[in-house]
């Protein structure tokens, strides 16, 4: 009878971060070729996850099969002066064989400081019995600086609490997040806020689905991660759609996924469009427009008073349940900036921060943004989510 090597056991803590869920490691308790990065990590974060599956369930594995729950994080002390944690996160694709290293997370961030804390990463001297506790967190995927404000309760994270994120059924403890100078440092942009050196450019985007192509006006920044924004009237929604309206059809998804290549291309992401079949998590794509009243998939009725503008964004090539914490931060900043596509859409004009509609309710995101030089540079973002333990112990993954 054949021989299979057993199953490898690995330390590991599950987590929801915002309005995703992804398994944490500290990476020196992974084994010694799992702790760099290369084809044996990888290989292990896919079985892990129960990837790739071509029945998009995610059965055999952790994952969730959504964008929002296919997700890893690798933490350790940090290497960088002035900072707690090193934090590297992974998106794990559902129906390839493929860890996309590009970017971050900005949901899960929100559950970096409490893993930190909870797991003796910071000195516990700067860890106060009740108040805030402040993690200095080195995201190493964009090489940028997050500040996270932490709750504790009698030496503990605080994770209930009644603060409410629209996206997440049950109210926990707010945490509160600063992502430093934010804009990117993508290849093809240098750290720039708008890589072009506008804030609209035309795109020359070809037909695709239901859309008969031709040039679009768009709005493109690094800040938060890689995005570009169109207003959703220029390809025939209004900004209400719900999951399903796009998820549910081929040819809207082949017109948002145009839109994406189109944008890459101008922003020198890629240098041709089959490289996007490696790029499902860089850069987004995202429609922005007017405020509106409609009916959250909750169930929620957001009004037209209760928004400043509407936003739906793409991630991983399906239109995401609520928002993206990077996108978020990247509309925040557009909409502070005067004169983009997110800014006109929220009434123009100057502003320190945006209350956006999505697709599960709304959120708040601010931010600095100043010109230097003829240039717009943001300084920071903020907003507040939430995060919690969901389980701990140890996963078991076939190698």
């Amino acid at each position: 009878m054949k021989t299979f090597a057993a199953q490898i056991r690995v330390p590991a803590t599950y987590m929801r971060g915002g309005t995703s869920k992804g398994v944490f490691f500290h990476v020196p308790d992974m084994p010694p070729a799992l702790q760099q990065p290369g084809p044996a990590r990888d290989a292990f974060l896919l079985r892990l996850i129960g990837s790739p599956d071509p029945y998009g369930k995610h059965t055999d594995g952790m994952g969730g099969a959504t964008s929002s729950t296919s997700k890893a994080v690798l933490l350790c002390k940090s290497t960088q002066p002035g900072h707690d944690v090193d934090y590297l996160f992974g998106q794990v694709a559902i129906d390839k064989a493929f860890v996309d290293w590009a970017g971050n997370c900005g949901n899960l961030s929100a559950a970096v400081g409490p893993f930190a804390i909870s797991n003796g990463l910071i000195d516990p001297a700067r860890v106060p019995q009740n108040g805030i506790a402040t993690v200095r967190i080195w995201q190493a995927n964009i090489q940028k600086t997050i500040i996270s404000h932490v709750q504790m309760n009698h030496g503990l994270v605080q994770e209930t609490g009644d603060f409410e994120l629209d996206g997440v059924t049950f109210p926990a403890a707010e945490v509160k997040l600063e992502f430093l100078d934010p804009a990117a440092e993508e290849e093809g942009a240098g750290g720039a806020l708008f890589p072009t050196g506008n804030l609209i450019d035309e795109l020359e985007v070809p037909a695709a689905g239901n859309f008969k192509g031709g040039r679009l006006k768009a709005t493109m920044l690094t800040a938060g991660i890689p995005t570009i924004f169109v207003e959703a009237a220029a390809i025939g929604f209004d900004g209400t759609e719900l999951q399903e309206a796009i998820n549910g059809s081929t040819a809207n998804l082949a017109k948002l996924e145009a839109i994406r290549t189109a944008g890459a291309l101008r922003m020198g992401l890629i240098n041709a469009p089959e490289e996007m079949s490696r790029r499902q998590h860089i850069p987004k794509v995202a429609f922005v427009a007017p405020p509106a009243s409609y009916t959250a998939s909750s169930g929620k009725s957001i009004g037209v008073a209760d928004v400043d503008m509407l936003v739906r964004a793409m991630s991983m090539g399906k239109l995401h349940h609520a928002m993206m914490g990077t996108a978020a931060v990247a509309i925040g900043v557009g909409a502070c900036v005067p004169g983009t596509l997110v800014n006109l859409a929220a009434g123009g004009g100057a502003r320190s921060a945006v209350r956006f509609g999505h697709p599960s309710g709304t959120l708040v995101v601010g931010a600095e943004a100043v010109q230097a030089g003829g240039q717009w540079v943001v300084k920071k973002a903020v907003m507040s989510r939430s995060a919690r333990v969901l389980m701990e112990g140890f996963v078991r993954v076939p190698v």
